[in-house]
């Protein structure tokens, strides 16, 4: 027996070493998950999807933004653009991150614009102007001036910029990230898939959706 217990010790270090390994693989997988979609149609009490296009749409594309994240504003108009090209079902899910000191008073600014019916109005033009109040010292008073150019209730606008409603909106779209795996602005989704971040620009998203729609199209 002696004469074979270096040859055993040997193969359960061996056998500790791999099993380490595969633990620590996992961990480490577990800590950057693939993103994944829910089920867009599952709202929750007090939440608001904005949605441009038709319900029944062959392509759905969702993002997940940060109104003051450079990549999205470079992405803002591409994606208006191919949402007419192709007659696409957007939707929009705030996902202010907290490296952007002006992100989360920008999307409460776009939700304020929601109660009375602007909200996509106020998220084009808010990507419009990012390079202006992203650098201000008081982008507030800038996104009140913007509410003004839409020709909102300003006195509304300001209440529900600080009102609880509208900041449970934001936390609704961010926890539904969180849930799915979001870390990053932008993050693309068509047809509930994950599009890899390297891909979701203004070159490549177009092929992707025409790659969608030729899925999605009946075979005949």
């Amino acid at each position: 027996m002696r004469r074979y217990l270096p040859f055993i010790i040997v193969i359960c270090v061996a056998l500790l070493a791999v099993g380490g390994g595969a633990f620590l693989y996992r961990a480490k997988r577990s800590a950057n998950p693939t993103p994944k979609i829910s089920k867009t149609e599952t709202e929750r009490p007090g939440e608001i999807v904005h949605v441009l296009g038709p319900a029944d749409a062959a392509v759905t594309l969702e993002e997940f933004g940060d109104f003051q994240c450079p990549p999205c504003g470079k992405l803002s108009e591409p994606l208006n653009q191919l949402q007419k090209r192709y007659n696409l079902r957007v939707i929009y899910r705030e996902f202010p991150l907290a490296i952007h000191a002006h992100a989360k008073e920008a999307a409460y600014a776009a939700e304020a614009a929601a109660r009375q019916g602007r909200f996509w109005q106020m998220h084009d033009l808010l990507y419009r102007e990012q390079a202006v109040w992203s650098k201000s010292s008081d982008a507030r008073a800038l996104f009140n001036a913007y509410a003004g150019m839409l020709q909102l209730d300003l006195g509304r606008f300001k209440n529900d910029m600080d009102g609880s409603e509208v900041q449970r909106q934001v936390e609704l779209d961010q926890q539904r990230g969180a849930s799915i795996g979001v870390k990053n602005t932008p993050t693309i989704f068509i047809n509930n898939e994950a599009v890899p971040g390297p891909e979701s620009n203004p070159e490549q998203l177009p092929g992707l959706v025409e790659a969608a729609l030729k899925k999605a199209k009946p075979s005949s």
